[in-house]
């Protein structure tokens, strides 16, 4: 049966407005902590938080999986039908959070050592950086779990408890940051220790709504089968491609710090605020990008073709609008919008100067947020993997062979972002002939 239109714009809407809602949080957390350390009198607190925060998003990106591949299995095994996959699912995923996040903690002092040498920060920046990550790190383990618990929540079409988790958790990081810095006076660490705590308290409320959503619906599907059954090899096999992915998303990211930080620290922290117009906006995609995996995931399960199509065909006017919607925003705003984020004259002047690629954002990165989402919810996750580190050798090769300046990286990395968007729509009418 083919779903109308106007059936496609509300399921979209249900599940995607949730998840704008709790996506938003976490760019308002970065922007927080950016105004809060920009208010603290010097660029190098700015550069830090960058550093620092591209420490931790190294280790947690590399894990990202954790919530992508969870949606997508969940999802193709809720269309499905299927009880018994839908709680391996969550009991492997749930339990591979856990040991990774045990074991980055333990490792935790190699790989400060490793990331404070591939992004080479000055001394300051540096020094302040370990400290902001080695405070953060002790949160891993609730961070990794409650991001597995979120996908699943995804995947078994249901954003509004994600949203609560998410609102929850980032409004109370806000508190705690702004408490510890000026309240309590624990100057820049308190940032950090404001961070520790939310994650901590974020995996408590995630595990009460999952408690809650399931009502007798057994979730943990005992040992032997967590490690056994048909669905294992192809769980890890999604699982590693999404992990090698993200491993090529991770090292652009670092190298677009590292680059920021060879060319001194004034130029590490504009970076660093041209970064969260990136992000702001991701976060609004990826909401997108949800409902874009909950929908194919659900439709693939079910072998609905003719409802996969309408979802995707639906989606794609929404995130061209949210594109449109944005260029203008930053377009017109943009200097307001610094303004509120740095008081430091040499870095509001560096962003302006940066001003086109700021702009330019939303409208080439919105079809790789897009069809990740489609491609994440059908599973197709060797194609991305592929896509993705084309896309990210083409990166590098730019940069390393062009011009040593900020524009080259700028250029370099909406480069990037558009071959990742226009590889992936290449490839959607095979992906979509073999449901």
């Amino acid at each position: 049966m083919t779903i109308s239109c106007p059936s496609v714009n509300r399921r979209i809407a249900s599940l995607a407005f949730p998840a704008i809602i709790s996506n938003i949080t976490v760019p308002l957390l970065g922007l927080s902590d950016t105004a809060i350390t920009g208010h603290l009198g010097d660029a190098s607190y700015i550069a830090a938080i960058a550093a620092g925060g591209m420490m931790l998003n190294v280790v947690y990106w590399l894990f990202g999986f954790l919530r992508m591949g969870t949606t997508g299995l969940t999802a193709e095994a809720c269309g499905a039908g299927s009880d018994a996959r839908i709680s391996a699912v969550l009991s492997r995923s749930v339990a591979i959070a856990l040991a990774a996040g045990l074991a980055i903690v333990m490792l935790q002092r190699p790989l400060l050592g490793a990331l404070g040498a591939l992004i080479g920060a000055d001394p300051t920046v540096a020094r302040l950086a370990g400290e902001y990550y080695s405070i953060c790190i002790w949160g891993t383990p609730a961070l990794l779990m409650t991001m597995s618990i979120n996908g699943w929540f995804i995947g078994m079409q249901n954003t509004v408890w994600p949203m609560a988790v998410s609102v929850g958790m980032n409004l109370l990081n806000v508190a705690a940051s702004l408490s510890a810095v000026f309240l309590f006076g624990l100057g820049f660490k308190g940032v950090a220790c404001g961070t520790l705590a939310a994650n901590w308290a974020g995996l408590l409320m995630a595990l009460a709504a999952l408690l809650h959503f399931a009502r007798g619906r057994r979730l943990w599907c005992g040992w032997t089968s967590l490690w056994k059954g048909g669905e294992l090899r192809r769980f890890f096999g999604v699982n590693t491609d999404l992990f090698l992915r993200s491993a090529c998303i991770m090292g652009v990211s670092l190298a677009v710090t590292a680059y920021g930080a060879r060319l001194g620290h004034l130029t590490l922290a504009v970076n660093a605020v041209v970064m969260q117009f990136f992000i702001l906006f991701s976060y609004f995609m990826d909401g997108l990008a949800y409902s874009g995996e909950a929908l194919c995931g659900l439709s693939a399960g079910a072998r609905d073709r003719a409802g996969l199509m309408a979802s995707v065909r639906a989606l794609t006017l929404w995130g061209a609008a949210t594109a449109v919607v944005f260029g203008l925003l930053y377009l017109l705003c943009l200097p307001q919008a610094v303004a509120l984020l740095t008081d430091v004259p040499d870095v509001r002047e560096g962003v302006m100067a940066l001003r086109f690629y700021a702009t330019a954002i939303p409208v080439v990165s919105a079809a790789a947020f897009l069809y990740d989402g489609f491609f994440i919810g059908l599973t197709a996750t060797r194609r991305m993997l592929v896509t993705t580190f084309l896309a990210a050798s083409l990166f590098f090769a730019a940069v390393w062979l062009g011009p040593a300046s900020n524009h080259t990286l700028w250029t370099a990395f909406l480069g990037y972002l558009l071959i990742r968007g226009l590889g992936l729509a290449a490839q959607l009418k095979r992906v979509v002939r073999a449901v």
